[in-house]
């Protein structure tokens, strides 16, 4: 056995003079060494205690988000690059708070997993993003594939299949229009089971996407066994492209070897023409970005879609 120490140090007398509060200082710095990659030490700075109080009035603020409703899905449109269609959007959780305004997910979601709290915000997102879809059919919007993310928590949880069955049925969803989205990092963490759960999901006749992939370390081994049915080019391997060779010679492979499981590949992040050019000469099938819209609120995502001439999107894309 090979033993590693994360050490957290707090000096007397000038971080305090109490003990009871040194040890809770060097209880703060044991925390930031372990979220520092372990086996080191730190010593307790006043910013570490700021960071503290941060993260609790955090944590606080989401709980009472979660009572209060303060949170909305907004969507982002994904375009099929052949035919210029909108043929489905990727659901968002984005925060109105009262007193901070619109909180973005990258300020908050490391706190609601780190909390617990992401369970029941991603099984509100789902059960939202349903009622949402139902709701626009209703409109006589036409169909399309709402993604939802789902969170490591929420993907380990044993009842989860349990808890789709249940929003499929409450909410009256088609699940063939529901795409869940997961990281290509979490597929890798338990392989058998994770077969095992995306087997039962596409049971149901929901589809399953791979998200971020190539920034994971997945085994192309394993990905064939995967029940998956689409690859979702991460937007860090778009940005660059055309121009960067090494980042165009990534999604051209990523491409490929898609299209050789018979997938639907789709790229996130399109911003320019050039990008979409190169995209389309590389036979990806759809995409996603600010070229076409950022995520809009439900109302303005409708308004967008009923009012978007395919041909429009067709001229776009060559």
């Amino acid at each position: 056995m090979h033993i590693t120490p994360s050490i957290g140090i707090s000096v007397f007398p000038d971080d305090s003079q109490d003990g009871e509060i040194l040890l809770k200082q060097s209880g703060q710095a044991l925390n930031h060494a372990k979220a520092e990659g372990r086996n080191c030490y730190k010593f307790y700075t006043a910013a570490m205690n700021a960071r503290a109080f941060e993260r609790l009035s955090m944590e606080a603020n989401l709980r009472k988000a979660l009572e209060q409703e303060q949170f909305r899905l907004h969507y982002q449109p994904k375009v099929d690059i052949r035919t210029g269609q909108v043929v489905g959007m990727e659901a968002l959780v984005r925060w109105e708070n009262p007193d901070l305004g619109l909180v973005l997910p990258a300020r908050f979601i490391p706190v609601a997993e780190e909390r617990g709290l992401i369970i029941p915000l991603s099984e509100w997102a789902l059960r939202e993003a349903c009622q949402q879809m139902v709701a626009w059919r209703s409109e006589g919007i036409p169909p399309l594939r709402v993604s939802v993310n789902l969170s490591a928590s929420q993907f380990s949880q044993k009842d989860l299949l349990a808890t789709l069955e249940r929003t499929l049925r409450e909410t009256g969803m088609d699940p063939c229009w529901l795409e869940l989205e997961i990281t290509e990092s979490l597929l890798m963490r338990d392989v058998e089971t994770t077969i095992a759960r995306l087997t039962s999901f596409q049971d149901l006749g929901i589809e399953i996407s791979i998200d971020d992939f190539g920034t994971g370390y997945s085994s192309l081994a394993y990905l064939k066994r995967f029940s998956i049915n689409a690859l979702k080019v991460d937007q860090s391997f778009i940005r660059e492209i055309p121009h960067d060779p090494d980042d165009a010679a990534i999604v051209r492979a990523v491409v490929a070897l898609g299209h050789s499981l018979r997938l639907r590949v789709v790229a996130e992040g399109v911003e320019h023409e050039s990008q979409l050019a190169f995209l389309k000469e590389l036979g990806c099938d759809e995409v996603q970005g600010y070229y076409f819209s950022r995520p809009l609120s439900s109302d303005a995502f409708a308004e967008w879609v009923m009012s978007r001439q395919p041909v429009a999107l067709m001229q776009a894309v060559g």
